[in-house]
């Protein structure tokens, strides 16, 4: 099988089916090229497969031998061969994962040129400018991407061209200057490298091309993959492909189009463009961009055929595209084209519209299947306040929602303010993919520099954080920022609003986002596709968490943690008295005092809950949480500042301390030692329910006991709960529905769960524990340093503690429930750990035949579009 396609090859399947093998990029323009047949300039995909081979084992047998058939081929097309000192041939190289990944990967331009093809190009075309600005361009992108020589060393001779000239933009240098310029680069490539910059074309060729395999696993590489949950074994592809050329002259042009706005939804194209210019120029933000309309005046016929092309990508795409093209001397050509990224309130707006455009025709199911869970979050994000603000300056609103933090001007400091829990805003003047780590740590970013489609707006809309680029006002310098005659240094506080544009000084309120009405359409087309399948229910502890689930959707609580309620403020003491209690008649003075207060908790989500099931889960953590700090208190005891009232409590702490407590004395074991405890819990529950009945209610309780390990220690701590049933129901004509269940969230749980369903009515599997004790990882001590290295190694796919393994804990969650089935089939089947809001682990679990999954109460809308998409198989 050859390394190396053609984009004009003829393939037995659509190219757009064949990402994994030609990568995004090179996919899409097979597709423009053999099937649309669009203006594309002709060129070559090397798969990724010649990337991973490379990857494994260095440059590959027989690569060579390819690249020189498809150069000579691409050159018979064009009539000029690459290199040529009369009449040169040049090509772009760049990257196409399978994935799209923005700003990722290297790009090199221009490929081809060297002293002597420039002078030809230059006598060729008549444009002596024109040769020498794309020489320098070539060297500088050759020297940063392929020979590893900082952008910033470029920039500086750049800068102090642009100070000799006099020149504010690098589109006024003449020619001497640009000449002084590419001999500025050459030395500075010779400084670094010890060696003169390549002049054979065949072996710049190489060089890019490796850069664009090696690249593959750069750290912001490797951190952008990590984030998406991206698999880093695919690999890339490369495409080489005959240049063409914006920055030609003023009949020439470059820009980023969009078939719909990508921030809006709107059904009306729009994008960046720049006269003279070449690509990297749109999309880095380095000169301010003009709009589609501004094309239409200044090239009518070409924005007319654009606007046919961006007409027939939709219909065959069935989606909003966006685009990449050049004018070069009055033509059109396009250069890519891709399923656009888009906002969350962009997204929902087009999955809606689309299922009523006649071009298109979705359908609800497929609707439905376009929505990500970053969508929903989208537009859950919250917004400025009502009030009124003084706006410091103004940019473009890039990506939505507003922010507020501590200004920080650098990646690297950005970080760290964030590891010191400090909320951060990254301003800058532009974003580069360096600044990739940068951006994820921070709550907003804001560039004075780029437009809507530069990298910073691209990369920020795509991870929902709120942006804003483009405000022209800011003067960075260092580590400050001068709007007028307002200065601001690092740390000082600002707010930004990514849905207007707007940056204020100071700490503006914030205020939940109102999604927009095609959120519901969408939520309510995802509830009809998984009604009777597959339920989402909320954790939630109280009655205010209850309402809110209840208002995004929940179908009941899955999880209502018992503990969160002892742990309050008039609640702790109490439990304190339990645990100090040294006689029966003390200890049931306290459970007497906590009953009180756990039926009031059950009474207000009950009613929350109104109708629809709540699952109680009896006191589940161990009793030294309750307890002072046991190290504390033994430094008060030695510097003899312990009251008798402390010294009581350190008595606690040291008899029920123990080194491994979640592997201890919690869950039903603690029941065993205390079985007052889980009696008291039943009784108040059911007090509580009958109450609500007796307000005219339905309350539909379900009795969850933890950590269960056999069927006698279940069926002893069912004995408990029936017997506080039997006691608080006695002599009552209308009882309430009680279902009682247990929480399998330990190996051997899952794997003789035929023989718990015995004694249970319910199954909810407890993720959380079940992955600590599966991997034998603490999820307190893992999240840092380990699991970082972990996943940038890939000796993890992903966090096990945000998405649920599926060869391990899956595994086990799939165990259990088929053996829960066999002994009842009408066992129902649960899960309520953090993974039941999580979209992959979602379909795990679908997958598992469970019947509900529960998550917080703001992650409800988006497990219900995720339970829809398994049920799709999506």
């Amino acid at each position: 099988m050859p390394y190396i396609y053609a984009f004009g090859h003829t393939y037995r399947r659509p190219p757009m089916k064949l990402k994994k093998l030609l990568g995004g990029k090179g996919a899409n323009l097979a597709e423009m090229t053999s099937v649309l047949k669009l203006p594309v300039p002709p060129g070559f995909t090397i798969t990724t497969e010649a990337c991973r081979a490379y990857l494994a084992g260095g440059w590959p047998d027989g690569l060579d031998a390819e690249i020189a058939r498809q150069v000579a081929k691409l050159e018979k097309i064009m009539g000029r061969r690459i290199g040529d000192p009369d009449d040169p041939q040049l090509v772009s190289v760049r990257s196409g994962a399978a994935f799209s990944m923005p700003g990722m990967m290297d790009t090199v331009l221009n490929l081809g040129l060297n002293d002597a093809s420039v002078v030809g190009l230059a006598e060729v075309t008549g444009q002596e400018r024109f040769a020498y600005d794309s020489y320098r361009r070539f060297i500088s992108m050759y020297g940063r991407i392929v020979l590893g020589i900082d952008a910033e060393s470029f920039d500086v001779l750049l800068d102090k061209a642009k100070e000799r000239a006099g020149v504010v933009n690098d589109a006024e240098l003449g020619v001497a200057e640009l000449r002084k310029l590419c001999g500025a680069y050459k030395s500075l490539v010779k400084r670094r490298t010890k060696a003169d910059f390549p002049q054979d074309p065949a072996d710049q060729l190489r060089g890019a091309i490796e850069a664009v395999f090696a690249s593959w696993n750069t750290p912001r590489a490797v951190a952008y993959r990590t984030r998406e949950k991206i698999s880093h074994d695919l690999g890339t592809a490369v495409n080489v492909q005959a240049m063409v050329f914006g920055n030609r002259d003023d009949n020439s042009g470059t820009g980023v189009g969009f078939t719909r706005n990508a921030a809006t939804g709107e059904n009306r194209p729009y994008g960046d463009f720049l006269v003279n210019a070449q690509g990297e120029d749109v999309v880095a933000g380095i000169r301010n961009t003009a709009d589609l309309d501004e094309l239409a005046k200044l090239f009518p016929k070409i924005h007319t055929q654009l606007l046919g092309i961006f007409d027939r990508l939709e219909r065959h795409y069935r989606d909003m595209c966006d685009t990449e093209f050049t004018i070069e001397q009055g033509k059109l050509w396009m250069l890519q084209t891709r399923v656009g990224k888009r906002t969350g309130r962009a997204a929902l707006k087009m999955a809606v519209d689309m299922t009523t455009d006649k071009r298109i025709r979705l359908t609800r199911d497929e609707a439905v299947a376009r929505i990500t869970a970053d969508h929903l979050d989208q537009v859950l994000h919250p917004q400025f306040g009502g009030g009124s603000v003084e706006v410091l300056t103004k940019g473009l609103a890039a990506s939505p929602g507003a922010a507020v933090g501590r200004v920080y001007f650098d990646s690297n400091r950005a970080v760290a303010a964030a590891e010191r829990h400090e909320k951060v805003i990254l301003v800058r003047n532009e974003t580069s993919p360096d600044d990739v780590h940068g951006m994820q740590a921070s709550q907003g970013i804001l560039t004075a520099r780029g437009g809507l489609v530069s990298h910073a707006a691209v990369v920020a809309r795509g991870w929902g954080i709120p942006a804003v680029v483009g405000a022209s006002d800011l003067r960075i310098d260092g580590r400050k920022v001068t709007v007028g005659a307002v200065t601001l240094g690092e740390g000082d506080v600002i707010s930004i609003n990514g849905s207007t544009g707007e940056v204020v000084v100071g700490e503006v309120e914030l205020v939940a986002a109102k999604p927009p009405e095609e959120f519901d359409t969408i939520l309510r087309w995802a509830d009809a596709i998984r009604k009777g399948r597959l339920a989402v229910r909320a954790n939630a502890d109280n009655g205010e968490d209850a309402l809110v689930a209840r208002s995004y959707g929940a179908e009941g609580i899955g999880l209502c943690r018992t503990e969160h309620m002892f742990l309050a403020e008039d609640r702790l003491p109490i439990v304190r008295q339990m645990i100090l209690a040294d006689t029966p008649a003390k200890e049931a003075k306290a459970l007497d005092a906590l009953h009180r207060a756990q039926k009031a908790d059950f009474v207000t989500i009950l009613e929350a809950m109104d109708g629809l099931p709540v699952t109680v889960r009896l006191l589940d953590p161990p009793l030294h949480e309750f307890l002072p700090d046991l190290d504390a208190l033994r430094i008060a005891e030695a510097r003899g500042k312990l009251s008798r009232q402390n010294a009581k409590l350190l008595a606690a702490a040291e008899y029920w301390h123990e080194f491994n407590p979640m592997l201890g004395t919690r869950g039903v074991r603690l029941g065993m030692l205390k079985p007052g405890l889980y009696a008291m819990q039943a009784r108040a529950l059911v007090e509580a329910a009958l109450e609500r009945i007796d307000a005219g209610g339905n309350p539909i309780v379900e009795v969850m006991i933890p950590l269960t390990v056999s069927r006698p220690e279940l069926a002893e701590a069912r004995g408990w709960v029936e017997t506080a049933i039997t006691e608080a129901t006695s002599g009552r004509r209308k009882k309430p529905t009680i279902h009682i269940g247990t929480m399998i969230e330990t190996p051997r749980a899952a794997l003789i769960a035929d023989e718990i369903a015995q004694e249970a009515d319910f199954f909810s599997f407890g993720t959380n524990d079940l992955t600590q004790m599966t991997f034998g990882f603490s999820r307190d001590d893992i999240e840092g340093r380990l699991m970082k290295t972990y996943l940038e190694r890939g000796l993890l796919e992903r966090n096990p503690f945000e998405t649920v393994d599926p060869d391990g804990v899956g595994e086990l969650v799939r165990i259990g429930a088929k053996k829960g089935r066999r002994t009842d089939p009408k066992l129902k089947l649960g899960v309520c750990g953090e993974h039941g809001g999580d979209p992959e682990s979602i379909r795990v679990f679908w997958d598992a035949g469970l019947d509900y999954v529960s998550c917080s109460p703001y992650r409800v809308p988006i497990a219900r579009l995720s339970a829809a998409q398994a049920v799709l198989g999506v």
